[in-house]
């Protein structure tokens, strides 16, 4: 009788069913998941349209009627728009930005972080300079500063018509206001690829000493074939775990440029500036900055413990150790059970 060959798992395969075994981070991903593919049906779920306004039906409250009859289950901001259907618009804006920065900052880190790491020499030390250059000066402050001169100059600067018109459908905005979310991801991009460039860097230095990667460069491997077969497959867990903690950055990074006005603009609803017009209304009705706060606080604290998951899938290491601590727990429940009895 012969026993079927089985073929071993892949390593995306075991990483994956040990991400399963998180539950929080897979309800997390479940969640972030829903409430972005939600966003992206707004014109059919939204009850109302994005910028109606109707001052008779201003500072309506959550859940209550306005006077005109219509119902706002959110409430109503200072123009009488509603609250819950900016709120799926501005889910759409705010987390495409922060996906699309992150992604395109952690490509371009990659590439630079692994042709300084592998390669070395003057190629390492002329992006190891540029590097430390740009991370001398505060990023917040060149964010505000970049983010103001974007906006009193958004006419004057050259954006493809192509790439607004793009963004623009992506995030259900016009061209103009595609054009100035356009400008806000360049401005994260160009300071947020520094950090990963310098986190790869450092794993490729490490990595690029290994026997393996000297082995096949001994046996006459060429440069990119080491690169791709080797160091990056070795670099990507981690690079992973720090993809969703930069995605959460960049999250909270755009809602705090436009909660002070050097973000996304008005009529473009982002969680950030819904969250800056509601404070001005804070003390008189309270339940206005709520609103727009806890997609924030709820979308970052999220992306964090899915973060959380995937280090745990992609280091063995912890995986092993909460098992091992799984186990010991159970065995003492037996001794201890064995003894009573």
């Amino acid at each position: 009788m012969t026993t079927p060959n089985h073929r071993p798992a892949g390593q995306w395969t075991l990483i994956f069913r040990r991400f399963k075994t998180h539950r929080v981070a897979m309800w997390c991903l479940y969640l972030i998941t829903t409430i972005y593919v939600l966003s992206m049906f707004a014109s059919v779920i939204a009850p109302y349209k994005r910028d109606a306004i109707s001052l008779d039906n201003a500072y309506t409250t959550p859940f209550s009627t306005a006077p005109d009859g219509s119902y706002h289950v959110f409430g109503t901001d200072h123009l009488g728009r509603d609250f819950f259907t900016r709120l799926i618009y501005a889910a759409r804006v705010s987390l495409t930005t922060a996906i699309t920065v992150t992604t395109v900052s952690t490509l371009i880190g990659i590439v630079v972080g692994l042709t300084a790491g592998y390669f070395g020499g003057i190629v390492d030390t002329i992006t190891s300079r540029m590097i430390e250059f740009i991370s001398t000066f505060p990023t917040f402050t060149l964010l505000l500063i970049a983010g103001s001169i974007a906006i009193q100059n958004s006419d004057d600067i050259p954006i493809p018509a192509l790439l607004s018109q793009t963004i623009g459908v992506i995030m259900a905005v016009n061209e103009r206001e595609g054009k100035q979310v356009v400008m806000i991801m360049v401005i994260f991009i160009a300071l947020g690829w520094t950090g990963v460039a310098r986190f790869v860097r450092g794993m490729v230095l490490s990595i690029r000493e290994q026997l393996y990667v000297e082995s096949s460069r001994a046996l006459g491997a060429s440069h990119l074939h080491n690169i791709i077969t080797h160091v990056l497959p070795n670099a990507m867990p981690p690079i992973i775990v720090a993809y969703t903690l930069g995605l959460s950055g960049a999250l909270v990074a755009e809602s705090a440029l436009s909660f002070l006005g050097f973000g996304i603009q008005d009529p473009t609803p982002s969680w950030g500036n819904m969250l800056s017009f509601a404070n001005s209304y804070m003390f008189n009705y309270p339940w206005m900055p709520l609103v727009p706060t806890l997609p924030i606080l709820v979308c970052s604290l999220a992306i964090n413990y899915i973060g959380d998951g995937l280090r745990d899938a992609l280091d063995p290491r912890v995986q092993s150790e909460v098992t091992r601590a799984k186990r010991d727990a159970l065995l003492k429940a037996i001794r201890d059970r064995s003894a009573a009895s």
